[in-house]
Protein backbone atom coordinates (compact mmCIF):
# COMPACT_ATOMS: atom_id res chain seq x y z
CA UNK A 1 0.00 0.00 0.00
CA UNK A 2 1.35 3.38 -1.15
CA UNK A 3 2.60 5.52 2.04
CA UNK A 4 1.04 9.06 2.42
CA UNK A 5 1.97 10.28 5.25
CA UNK A 6 5.25 11.87 6.37
CA UNK A 7 7.45 8.59 8.37
CA UNK A 8 7.49 9.28 11.88
CA UNK A 9 11.67 8.85 11.76
CA UNK A 10 11.78 11.49 9.14
CA UNK A 11 9.74 14.03 10.47
CA UNK A 12 7.35 13.00 13.62
CA UNK A 13 5.49 16.94 14.15
CA UNK A 14 5.11 16.80 10.34
CA UNK A 15 3.84 13.15 10.76
CA UNK A 16 1.51 14.30 13.06
CA UNK A 17 -0.11 17.33 11.58
CA UNK A 18 -0.22 14.65 8.17
CA UNK A 19 -2.23 12.23 9.77
CA UNK A 20 -4.78 15.08 11.50
CA UNK A 21 -4.91 16.16 7.71
CA UNK A 22 -5.29 12.82 5.81
CA UNK A 23 -7.04 11.12 8.44
CA UNK A 24 -9.62 14.48 8.58
CA UNK A 25 -9.16 14.91 12.08
CA UNK A 26 -8.96 19.07 12.22
CA UNK A 27 -7.75 21.87 10.56
CA UNK A 28 -6.94 25.28 11.32
CA UNK A 29 -9.19 27.70 12.51
CA UNK A 30 -9.71 31.42 10.78
CA UNK A 31 -9.08 33.22 13.74
CA UNK A 32 -5.12 32.32 14.90
CA UNK A 33 -4.73 29.44 17.17
CA UNK A 34 -8.54 28.16 16.76
CA UNK A 35 -8.94 25.24 15.22
CA UNK A 36 -11.99 22.91 13.58
CA UNK A 37 -12.28 19.46 14.61
CA UNK A 38 -14.34 17.66 11.64
CA UNK A 39 -16.64 14.60 12.21
CA UNK A 40 -13.68 11.97 12.27
CA UNK A 41 -12.12 14.07 14.84
CA UNK A 42 -15.19 15.29 16.75
CA UNK A 43 -16.22 11.15 17.15
CA UNK A 44 -13.34 10.54 19.08
CA UNK A 45 -13.79 13.34 21.23
CA UNK A 46 -17.45 12.40 21.37
CA UNK A 47 -16.35 8.40 23.14
CA UNK A 48 -13.82 10.17 25.42
CA UNK A 49 -16.42 12.53 26.68
CA UNK A 50 -19.18 8.64 27.05
CA UNK A 51 -16.45 7.44 28.58
CA UNK A 52 -15.04 10.07 31.08
CA UNK A 53 -18.98 11.25 31.38
CA UNK A 54 -19.83 7.96 32.86
CA UNK A 55 -16.64 7.31 35.24
CA UNK A 56 -17.64 10.96 36.60
CA UNK A 57 -20.90 10.26 37.30
CA UNK A 58 -20.06 6.95 39.40
CA UNK A 59 -18.30 9.62 41.94
CA UNK A 60 -21.92 11.19 42.29
CA UNK A 61 -20.95 14.29 40.44
CA UNK A 62 -23.30 15.67 38.27
CA UNK A 63 -23.10 17.65 35.39
CA UNK A 64 -23.96 21.48 35.03
CA UNK A 65 -23.42 24.50 32.90
CA UNK A 66 -21.74 28.12 33.78
CA UNK A 67 -20.94 31.45 32.30
CA UNK A 68 -18.58 31.93 29.50
CA UNK A 69 -17.74 35.30 30.29
CA UNK A 70 -16.29 36.06 33.47
CA UNK A 71 -16.54 39.01 35.07
CA UNK A 72 -12.77 40.49 36.03
CA UNK A 73 -12.79 41.32 39.16
CA UNK A 74 -13.78 37.60 39.85
CA UNK A 75 -10.24 36.78 38.64
CA UNK A 76 -8.78 39.41 41.00
CA UNK A 77 -10.21 37.54 44.25
CA UNK A 78 -8.08 35.28 44.26
CA UNK A 79 -4.15 36.72 43.44
CA UNK A 80 -1.99 33.51 42.66
CA UNK A 81 -5.07 32.49 40.68
CA UNK A 82 -5.34 35.85 38.84
CA UNK A 83 -1.36 36.25 38.36
CA UNK A 84 -1.17 32.47 36.36
CA UNK A 85 -3.76 33.10 34.19
CA UNK A 86 -3.13 36.99 33.45
CA UNK A 87 -1.01 36.10 30.42
CA UNK A 88 -3.84 33.40 29.12
CA UNK A 89 -6.71 36.07 29.40
CA UNK A 90 -9.02 36.88 26.38
CA UNK A 91 -10.87 39.90 27.58
CA UNK A 92 -14.35 41.12 25.86
CA UNK A 93 -14.19 45.15 26.42
CA UNK A 94 -17.50 45.83 23.96
CA UNK A 95 -20.75 45.03 23.53
CA UNK A 96 -23.68 45.82 21.83
CA UNK A 97 -21.56 49.13 20.25
CA UNK A 98 -20.74 50.24 23.42
CA UNK A 99 -17.79 49.94 26.14
CA UNK A 100 -18.25 47.88 29.31
CA UNK A 101 -18.13 49.24 32.87
CA UNK A 102 -16.47 46.20 33.44
CA UNK A 103 -14.03 43.89 31.24
CA UNK A 104 -15.29 40.22 30.87
CA UNK A 105 -12.65 37.73 30.63
CA UNK A 106 -13.84 34.64 28.21
CA UNK A 107 -12.91 31.75 31.03
CA UNK A 108 -9.69 30.08 30.84
CA UNK A 109 -11.20 28.00 33.60
CA UNK A 110 -13.75 28.44 36.45
CA UNK A 111 -12.74 28.08 39.82
CA UNK A 112 -13.66 32.07 39.89
CA UNK A 113 -17.25 31.72 38.40
CA UNK A 114 -18.05 28.51 40.17
CA UNK A 115 -16.55 29.53 43.25
CA UNK A 116 -19.37 32.53 43.15
CA UNK A 117 -22.09 30.04 42.92
CA UNK A 118 -20.83 27.53 45.35
CA UNK A 119 -20.88 29.92 48.10
CA UNK A 120 -25.02 30.59 47.05
CA UNK A 121 -25.11 26.91 47.43
CA UNK A 122 -23.39 25.83 50.30
CA UNK A 123 -25.02 26.35 53.57
CA UNK A 124 -24.47 23.62 56.00
CA UNK A 125 -22.94 20.24 56.20
CA UNK A 126 -25.89 19.19 54.98
CA UNK A 127 -25.18 20.51 51.71
CA UNK A 128 -21.92 18.82 50.99
CA UNK A 129 -19.89 17.51 49.47
CA UNK A 130 -21.10 19.48 46.70
CA UNK A 131 -20.07 17.84 42.99
CA UNK A 132 -20.04 19.60 40.22
CA UNK A 133 -18.80 19.29 36.26
CA UNK A 134 -19.28 20.67 33.03
CA UNK A 135 -18.42 19.74 29.76
CA UNK A 136 -17.88 23.35 27.59
CA UNK A 137 -14.96 25.13 25.73
CA UNK A 138 -12.27 27.41 26.88
CA UNK A 139 -10.19 30.17 25.98
CA UNK A 140 -6.27 30.80 26.37
CA UNK A 141 -4.30 32.84 24.46
CA UNK A 142 -1.11 31.24 23.24
CA UNK A 143 2.10 31.92 21.25
CA UNK A 144 2.62 28.89 19.98
CA UNK A 145 -0.42 26.67 18.65
CA UNK A 146 -0.69 23.07 17.67
CA UNK A 147 -3.86 21.14 16.62
CA UNK A 148 -5.49 19.15 19.50
CA UNK A 149 -2.41 19.97 21.64
CA UNK A 150 -2.46 23.24 22.17
CA UNK A 151 -4.66 26.12 20.94
CA UNK A 152 -6.25 29.33 21.62
CA UNK A 153 -9.71 27.53 22.11
CA UNK A 154 -10.73 23.84 23.08
CA UNK A 155 -13.30 21.73 24.23
CA UNK A 156 -13.01 19.74 28.01
CA UNK A 157 -14.45 18.87 31.53
CA UNK A 158 -13.77 20.46 34.59
CA UNK A 159 -15.06 19.40 37.74
CA UNK A 160 -15.38 21.64 40.83
CA UNK A 161 -16.09 20.01 44.52
CA UNK A 162 -16.70 21.48 47.78
CA UNK A 163 -16.19 18.95 51.26
CA UNK A 164 -16.41 19.35 54.89
CA UNK A 165 -12.83 18.51 55.56
CA UNK A 166 -9.26 18.49 54.22
CA UNK A 167 -8.92 14.52 54.43
CA UNK A 168 -12.73 14.54 52.15
CA UNK A 169 -11.07 16.79 49.47
CA UNK A 170 -8.10 15.38 49.29
CA UNK A 171 -9.58 11.30 49.11
CA UNK A 172 -11.56 12.95 46.26
CA UNK A 173 -8.83 14.41 44.16
CA UNK A 174 -6.68 11.28 44.62
CA UNK A 175 -10.35 9.01 43.52
CA UNK A 176 -10.70 11.37 40.31
CA UNK A 177 -7.05 11.27 39.36
CA UNK A 178 -7.29 7.03 39.78
CA UNK A 179 -10.70 5.95 39.22
CA UNK A 180 -11.61 8.00 36.59
CA UNK A 181 -8.54 9.50 34.89
CA UNK A 182 -6.24 6.59 34.82
CA UNK A 183 -8.93 4.29 34.82
CA UNK A 184 -9.76 5.65 31.34
CA UNK A 185 -6.32 6.53 30.20
CA UNK A 186 -5.27 2.64 30.28
CA UNK A 187 -8.38 0.87 29.94
CA UNK A 188 -10.11 2.64 27.31
CA UNK A 189 -7.21 4.97 25.52
CA UNK A 190 -4.85 1.92 25.84
CA UNK A 191 -1.85 4.71 27.31
CA UNK A 192 -0.12 3.91 30.64
CA UNK A 193 0.21 7.08 32.58
CA UNK A 194 2.43 7.76 35.32
CA UNK A 195 0.38 9.20 38.23
CA UNK A 196 2.08 11.60 40.71
CA UNK A 197 2.91 14.55 42.13
CA UNK A 198 3.65 18.09 40.29
CA UNK A 199 6.56 19.93 41.93
CA UNK A 200 5.33 23.88 42.84
CA UNK A 201 6.58 24.97 39.32
CA UNK A 202 4.44 22.96 37.93
CA UNK A 203 1.06 23.25 40.58
CA UNK A 204 -1.74 24.95 39.21
CA UNK A 205 -2.31 28.74 39.80
CA UNK A 206 -3.52 28.87 43.56
CA UNK A 207 -3.63 25.30 44.38
CA UNK A 208 -2.06 23.37 47.67
CA UNK A 209 -1.43 20.49 45.27
CA UNK A 210 -1.47 19.21 41.84
CA UNK A 211 -1.89 15.22 40.80
CA UNK A 212 -1.13 14.72 37.23
CA UNK A 213 -1.41 11.38 34.57
CA UNK A 214 1.47 11.89 31.80
CA UNK A 215 1.98 9.59 28.79
CA UNK A 216 4.95 8.80 26.84
CA UNK A 217 4.31 9.62 23.40
CA UNK A 218 5.94 7.56 20.04
CA UNK A 219 9.00 10.27 19.86
CA UNK A 220 9.50 10.00 23.68
CA UNK A 221 8.11 12.93 24.79
CA UNK A 222 5.66 13.27 27.67
CA UNK A 223 2.13 14.88 27.35
CA UNK A 224 -0.04 15.42 30.18
CA UNK A 225 -2.96 14.05 29.74
CA UNK A 226 -4.94 15.28 32.78
CA UNK A 227 -4.87 17.12 36.31
CA UNK A 228 -6.33 17.00 39.77
CA UNK A 229 -6.14 19.94 42.00
CA UNK A 230 -6.24 19.56 45.81
CA UNK A 231 -7.36 23.75 46.26
CA UNK A 232 -7.11 23.41 50.18
CA UNK A 233 -9.45 26.41 51.38
CA UNK A 234 -7.68 29.38 49.09
CA UNK A 235 -11.01 29.56 46.96
CA UNK A 236 -12.85 29.14 49.44
CA UNK A 237 -12.02 32.05 51.50
CA UNK A 238 -11.19 34.28 48.61
CA UNK A 239 -14.91 33.42 47.36
CA UNK A 240 -16.41 33.18 51.03
CA UNK A 241 -17.48 29.29 50.85
CA UNK A 242 -18.83 28.72 54.15
CA UNK A 243 -21.10 26.09 55.81
CA UNK A 244 -22.59 25.72 59.27
CA UNK A 245 -20.76 22.76 60.88
CA UNK A 246 -22.72 20.08 62.66
CA UNK A 247 -20.70 21.65 65.69
CA UNK A 248 -22.78 24.74 65.15
CA UNK A 249 -19.91 26.95 64.22
CA UNK A 250 -19.12 28.45 60.64
CA UNK A 251 -16.04 26.40 58.21
CA UNK A 252 -14.97 27.29 55.35
CA UNK A 253 -14.87 24.38 52.45
CA UNK A 254 -12.53 22.64 51.05
CA UNK A 255 -12.14 22.68 47.44
CA UNK A 256 -10.67 20.71 44.31
CA UNK A 257 -10.95 21.18 40.51
CA UNK A 258 -9.58 18.89 37.83
CA UNK A 259 -9.55 18.47 34.43
CA UNK A 260 -8.74 16.94 30.67
CA UNK A 261 -9.00 18.48 27.21
CA UNK A 262 -9.30 17.48 23.52
CA UNK A 263 -5.48 17.41 23.82
CA UNK A 264 -6.33 13.73 24.36
CA UNK A 265 -7.09 13.20 20.79
CA UNK A 266 -3.36 14.44 20.21
CA UNK A 267 -1.90 11.99 22.92
CA UNK A 268 -4.12 9.45 21.05
CA UNK A 269 -2.41 9.81 17.78
CA UNK A 270 1.17 10.45 19.06
CA UNK A 271 0.78 7.67 21.46
CA UNK A 272 -0.39 4.82 19.24
CA UNK A 273 -0.29 6.25 15.54
CA UNK A 274 2.35 5.04 12.94
CA UNK A 275 3.32 5.49 9.51
CA UNK A 276 -0.30 4.17 8.17
CA UNK A 277 -1.82 6.69 10.37
CA UNK A 278 -3.80 6.29 13.37
CA UNK A 279 -4.03 3.27 15.36
CA UNK A 280 -7.51 3.52 17.48
CA UNK A 281 -7.78 1.41 20.63
CA UNK A 282 -11.16 -0.72 20.01
CA UNK A 283 -12.53 0.03 23.39
CA UNK A 284 -12.65 3.57 22.14
CA UNK A 285 -13.26 3.55 18.72
CA UNK A 286 -16.08 5.12 16.98
CA UNK A 287 -16.19 2.29 14.11
CA UNK A 288 -14.97 -0.75 15.97
CA UNK A 289 -15.31 -2.81 12.72
CA UNK A 290 -15.59 -1.56 9.40
CA UNK A 291 -17.14 -3.70 6.68
CA UNK A 292 -16.46 -3.37 3.62
CA UNK A 293 -17.64 -4.95 -0.22
CA UNK A 294 -14.35 -5.50 -2.49
CA UNK A 295 -16.48 -5.02 -5.40
CA UNK A 296 -20.07 -5.11 -5.65
CA UNK A 297 -23.16 -7.00 -6.57
CA UNK A 298 -26.94 -7.17 -5.29
CA UNK A 299 -25.36 -10.53 -3.55
CA UNK A 300 -22.27 -9.59 -1.90
CA UNK A 301 -23.75 -6.30 -0.53
CA UNK A 302 -26.82 -8.71 1.11
CA UNK A 303 -23.75 -10.46 2.73
CA UNK A 304 -22.47 -7.77 3.90
CA UNK A 305 -25.55 -6.39 5.45
CA UNK A 306 -25.94 -9.49 6.91
CA UNK A 307 -22.30 -9.46 8.73
CA UNK A 308 -22.91 -5.69 10.16
CA UNK A 309 -26.38 -6.20 11.11
CA UNK A 310 -25.16 -9.46 13.19
CA UNK A 311 -22.03 -7.10 14.62
CA UNK A 312 -24.31 -4.41 15.43
CA UNK A 313 -26.46 -7.03 17.56
CA UNK A 314 -23.66 -7.91 19.51
CA UNK A 315 -23.30 -4.20 20.46
CA UNK A 316 -20.40 -3.61 18.21
CA UNK A 317 -20.06 0.04 16.81
CA UNK A 318 -19.48 -1.01 13.17
CA UNK A 319 -19.67 0.87 9.71
CA UNK A 320 -20.95 -0.90 6.48
CA UNK A 321 -19.12 1.00 3.21
CA UNK A 322 -21.01 -0.43 -0.09
CA UNK A 323 -19.37 1.92 -2.25
CA UNK A 324 -18.80 0.43 -5.65
CA UNK A 325 -17.64 3.68 -7.31
CA UNK A 326 -15.06 4.41 -5.12
CA UNK A 327 -11.86 2.28 -5.86
CA UNK A 328 -11.22 -0.15 -3.28
CA UNK A 329 -7.86 0.57 -2.79
CA UNK A 330 -8.58 4.29 -2.06
CA UNK A 331 -11.38 2.81 0.20
CA UNK A 332 -8.77 0.48 1.86
CA UNK A 333 -6.49 3.42 2.90
CA UNK A 334 -8.75 5.62 4.18
CA UNK A 335 -10.07 2.53 6.66
CA UNK A 336 -6.30 2.81 7.81
CA UNK A 337 -5.18 6.04 8.13
CA UNK A 338 -8.79 6.27 10.95
CA UNK A 339 -7.42 3.39 12.80
CA UNK A 340 -10.05 1.95 12.39
CA UNK A 341 -9.41 -1.84 14.50
CA UNK A 342 -10.92 -4.52 12.17
CA UNK A 343 -11.51 -4.14 8.59
CA UNK A 344 -14.02 -7.13 6.93
CA UNK A 345 -13.76 -7.65 3.22
CA UNK A 346 -16.53 -8.88 1.35
CA UNK A 347 -16.38 -10.00 -2.83
CA UNK A 348 -17.57 -12.25 -5.19
CA UNK A 349 -15.23 -14.76 -4.61
CA UNK A 350 -15.22 -14.87 -0.65
CA UNK A 351 -18.65 -15.30 -0.59
CA UNK A 352 -18.40 -18.53 -3.01
CA UNK A 353 -16.62 -19.63 -0.55
CA UNK A 354 -18.54 -18.90 2.47
CA UNK A 355 -15.91 -16.91 4.06
CA UNK A 356 -14.42 -13.38 4.48
CA UNK A 357 -11.35 -11.76 4.80
CA UNK A 358 -10.29 -10.32 8.65
CA UNK A 359 -7.78 -7.16 8.64
CA UNK A 360 -6.34 -6.08 11.74
CA UNK A 361 -5.02 -2.42 12.08
CA UNK A 362 -2.55 -3.27 15.29
CA UNK A 363 -1.23 -6.20 13.93
CA UNK A 364 -1.29 -5.34 10.45
CA UNK A 365 -2.61 -8.97 9.80
CA UNK A 366 -4.70 -10.89 7.75
CA UNK A 367 -6.73 -13.83 7.81
CA UNK A 368 -9.82 -15.84 5.78
CA UNK A 369 -12.56 -16.43 8.64
CA UNK A 370 -16.21 -18.12 7.61
CA UNK A 371 -18.28 -16.24 7.40
CA UNK A 372 -20.38 -18.15 10.28
CA UNK A 373 -17.21 -17.80 12.36
CA UNK A 374 -17.00 -13.84 11.79
CA UNK A 375 -18.68 -12.66 14.95
CA UNK A 376 -16.60 -14.57 17.21
CA UNK A 377 -12.80 -13.99 15.56
CA UNK A 378 -13.94 -9.99 15.79
CA UNK A 379 -14.30 -10.16 19.53
CA UNK A 380 -11.31 -11.78 19.98
CA UNK A 381 -9.32 -9.68 17.82
CA UNK A 382 -10.73 -6.54 19.51
CA UNK A 383 -10.12 -7.70 23.06
CA UNK A 384 -6.14 -8.70 21.81
CA UNK A 385 -5.59 -5.54 20.08
CA UNK A 386 -6.83 -3.49 22.99
CA UNK A 387 -4.32 -5.40 25.54
CA UNK A 388 -1.58 -5.05 22.53
CA UNK A 389 -1.74 -1.57 22.31
CA UNK A 390 -1.36 -0.96 25.83
CA UNK A 391 1.81 -2.91 25.79
CA UNK A 392 3.07 -2.12 22.88
CA UNK A 393 3.13 1.70 24.96
CA UNK A 394 4.19 0.30 28.34
CA UNK A 395 7.00 -1.93 26.38
CA UNK A 396 7.96 1.46 24.84
CA UNK A 397 7.83 3.55 27.86
CA UNK A 398 9.85 1.41 29.48
CA UNK A 399 12.80 1.20 26.93
CA UNK A 400 13.48 4.71 26.91
CA UNK A 401 13.36 4.85 30.73
CA UNK A 402 16.80 5.09 32.66
CA UNK A 403 18.29 5.93 35.87
CA UNK A 404 20.27 9.04 36.90
CA UNK A 405 22.44 9.14 39.51
CA UNK A 406 22.85 13.50 38.72
CA UNK A 407 20.89 16.41 37.33
CA UNK A 408 23.12 16.25 34.32
CA UNK A 409 22.80 12.74 33.31
CA UNK A 410 18.85 13.29 34.01
CA UNK A 411 18.93 16.45 31.36
CA UNK A 412 20.49 14.55 28.78
CA UNK A 413 19.17 10.98 29.45
CA UNK A 414 15.71 13.39 29.18
CA UNK A 415 16.34 14.60 25.48
CA UNK A 416 15.61 11.38 23.78
CA UNK A 417 13.23 9.66 26.46
CA UNK A 418 12.22 9.46 30.49
CA UNK A 419 14.85 10.13 33.35
CA UNK A 420 14.41 8.81 36.79
CA UNK A 421 16.32 10.67 39.66
CA UNK A 422 15.94 10.87 43.41
CA UNK A 423 13.96 14.57 44.05
CA UNK A 424 16.44 14.83 46.70
CA UNK A 425 19.63 14.61 44.13
CA UNK A 426 17.85 17.45 41.78
CA UNK A 427 15.75 19.47 43.80
CA UNK A 428 13.90 22.80 42.92
CA UNK A 429 17.52 24.13 41.53
CA UNK A 430 18.16 21.07 39.65
CA UNK A 431 14.51 21.53 37.72
CA UNK A 432 15.43 25.25 37.11
CA UNK A 433 18.63 24.05 35.56
CA UNK A 434 16.78 21.11 33.65
CA UNK A 435 14.10 24.18 32.15
CA UNK A 436 16.74 25.59 30.67
CA UNK A 437 17.72 22.16 28.30
CA UNK A 438 13.63 22.24 27.68
CA UNK A 439 13.16 19.10 30.16
CA UNK A 440 10.80 19.69 32.94
CA UNK A 441 9.93 17.55 36.26
CA UNK A 442 6.56 15.80 35.07
CA UNK A 443 5.91 13.95 38.35
CA UNK A 444 6.94 12.93 41.50
CA UNK A 445 6.07 9.07 43.18
CA UNK A 446 7.12 7.17 46.31
CA UNK A 447 9.80 4.99 45.47
CA UNK A 448 7.38 2.13 44.92
CA UNK A 449 5.73 3.99 42.58
CA UNK A 450 2.53 5.49 44.42
CA UNK A 451 1.37 8.75 44.64
CA UNK A 452 2.53 10.80 47.38
CA UNK A 453 -0.15 12.72 49.21
CA UNK A 454 2.38 15.77 49.43
CA UNK A 455 5.81 17.16 48.43
CA UNK A 456 6.87 17.18 51.83
CA UNK A 457 7.01 13.52 52.00
CA UNK A 458 10.84 12.24 52.17
CA UNK A 459 12.30 10.02 49.34
CA UNK A 460 10.08 11.06 46.37
CA UNK A 461 11.66 9.73 42.87
CA UNK A 462 11.54 12.73 39.65
CA UNK A 463 10.65 12.07 36.56
CA UNK A 464 11.75 14.32 34.19
CA UNK A 465 11.52 14.55 30.17
CA UNK A 466 10.84 17.05 27.12
CA UNK A 467 7.53 17.11 27.04
CA UNK A 468 4.12 18.68 24.63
Amino acid sequence: MAKVLTPQSEDFPRWYQDVITKAQLAENGPAKGSQVIRPSGYALWERMVEEMDARIKETGTENASFPLLIPESYFKKEADHVEGFAPELWMVTHGGGKQLEEPLAIRPTSETIIGEYMSKWTKSYRDLPLLLNQWCNVMRYELRTRLFLRSSEFLWQEGHTVHATYEEAHEFTLRILHEVYADFMENVLALPVLRGIKTEAERFAGALNTFGCEAIMRDGKALQMGTSHELGQNFAKAFDIQFLGSDGKQHHGWTTSWGTSTRMVGGLIMGHGDDDGLRVPPQLAPVQAHVMVVKDSDEVSAAAKKVYDELKGDGLRVRLDTRGDVAFGRRAVDAELKGYPVRIEIGPRDLKNGEATLVRRVSGTKETVPLGMLAEAVATALDADQQALFDESLELRESITADAGSVDEAIEAAQTGLARIAWDDCGVEGEARAAESGVTVRVLQRADGTVPDSLDESGLIAYLSRSY
